[in-house]
């Protein structure tokens, strides 16, 4: 099935279930509150979002040095470094890493290029055990499902959905409330912390001039899951880079207001290779990077700003179009909510995802929350700018607007009858407007009408 066409089944599903609509917008607005409370902590909030993103503006045009700086220091502390080109080839090397290391038991903690890659799927194929150690991520991998929200995985889930699963699967009682279910979780998982061989974790920053990689975090899960593990492998796009240890006091802060309305999350850990007195750490060290279209992005003068995103999810939380029909299973791209419709896209391809660009009201809340000031409405409107440009439009979709430019730019076709503008607009737009949509009521007189008979002629 064509990625649009899936984009359209999934929307329309979503959308007529007024239940997971109103749960999933009650919970979003109530995260946005936590955040704007927050966000009154910061002397000036201005100034912070202005150095986040000229930090991260000045990472993105000089990428290529601060990924060699990186490299080099992770070398010298006695870690390895990776490159992989796309999924394929990320995969590839992580069968090499379990291979030579004889792994049996595999953890991992939350972590969004892992679902990016279908690092699961590819593992479990092999016959490997793997197992999500995230409370969202371990409930959405065991239902098998993608994660709705990039912060709040099972945001969409209800206590009783998520009651008989973990019935199933681990045996906790139907009418465990949330506390009971997390003791349950926890007990579960344990002990495979401590008989892991591998750990494998995402990065939420890598830092250039030291080599380290900081992971935040609210349950623990991340660093536990490498903390027994004889191999700690980071799986890291190319984007996550920032230039100093020093840059961290500025985007934990940033991050933790903008994802889940926190000063400061509970576990915030900055990590890297081995060093010789160390006793109880993972004897290996791997980051793979991973490009996987990023490039693509790179090379767009325009657009290459979304590659500041630092995964809070707040462009998310407030978006109109995602609280109506959620991220990854909905959208069929790596990312959620505006960010993921700017950066898939790109990195994806134009041609086979450009709609989504198109699903947005382009309402531009979106831009105002984002903490690294990325102009996310307006890199939406010139991913629909570059789709015509380069002739993906549909002929059917052309002729459309040229009809309607047309119309509206012809005063005798504005003040015709409303029968007759309600037919032209039900016989253009009947398929887009969708099923369980009305068309809106055409009013019985234009405003130009309204006008002479109320002020006279002009």
């Amino acid at each position: 099935m064509h990625p649009q066409e899936a984009f359209i089944k999934e929307a329309t599903s979503k959308i007529a279930d007024k239940d997971l609509r109103q749960r999933v917008t009650f919970l979003l607005e109530g995260n946005d509150n936590k955040r704007k409370l927050a966000l009154d902590e910061f002397s000036n909030l201005e100034l912070a979002k202005q150095r986040a993103a000229y930090v991260k503006w000045k990472i993105t045009e000089n990428l290529d040095k601060y990924l060699v700086d990186f490299e080099a220091a992770i070398v010298r502390k006695g870690g390895k470094v990776v490159w992989a080109f796309d999924a394929a080839n990320a995969l590839a090397e992580l069968d090499q890493i379990i291979l030579r290391s004889k792994a049996k038991n595999i953890v991992k903690s939350k972590s969004a290029l892992c679902n990016e890659i279908g690092l699961n799927e590819h593992l479990r194929s092999k016959g490997k055990s793997i197992v999500e150690t995230d409370l969202g991520d371990y409930v959405m991998d065991a239902l098998g499902e993608k994660p709705f929200h990039s912060v709040m995985p099972a945001i969409h889930k209800n206590l009783s959905e998520v009651n008989k699963l973990l019935n199933q699967k681990i045996k906790s009682s139907l009418d465990a409330d949330e506390q009971e279910l997390v003791s349950d979780i926890r007990s579960e998982l344990r002990n495979k912390f401590f008989e892991a061989d591998i750990g494998i974790t995402g990065a939420n920053f890598l830092v250039a001039d030291t080599g380290f990689v900081a992971i935040t975090e609210n349950e623990g899960n991340a660093r536990l899951s490498f903390a027994f593990a004889r191999t700690h492998v980071v799986l890291a796009s190319i984007d996550k880079l920032i230039p100093t240890l020093n840059d961290l006091d500025l985007f934990f802060t940033l991050l933790a207001t903008h994802a889940s309305g926190q000063q400061l999350t509970s576990y915030n850990t900055i990590t890297g290779p081995r060093n010789k007195e160390d006793v109880d750490s993972p004897s290996e060290f791997i980051v793979i990077l991973l490009d996987n279209g990023r490039s693509n992005l790179l090379a767009t003068q325009d657009q290459r700003q979304a590659l500041s995103c630092i995964k809070c999810g707040a462009c998310s939380s407030v978006c109109p179009v995602f609280k109506n029909f959620g991220g990854f299973p909905t959208f069929q791209t790596y990312g959620s909510g505006p960010i993921g419709q700017v950066v898939g896209a790109l990195q994806q391809g134009l041609e086979e995802y450009k709609y989504l660009s198109n699903a947005s009201t382009i309402c531009g809340k979106c831009t105002g929350v984002c903490p690294v000031k990325i102009d996310l409405h307006n890199h939406l409107l010139r991913n629909r700018h570059e789709a015509v440009q380069q002739g993906f439009e549909k002929t059917g979709e052309k002729l459309a607007w040229f009809t309607w430019k047309k119309f509206m730019l012809n005063r005798k076709n504005l003040n015709r009858a409303a029968s007759i503008k309600s037919f032209t607009f039900r016989q253009l737009y009947r398929t887009d407007w969708g099923e369980k949509r009305e068309f809106p009521k055409i009013a019985e007189k234009s405003f130009n009408q309204l006008w002479r008979e109320k002020m006279g002629s002009v």
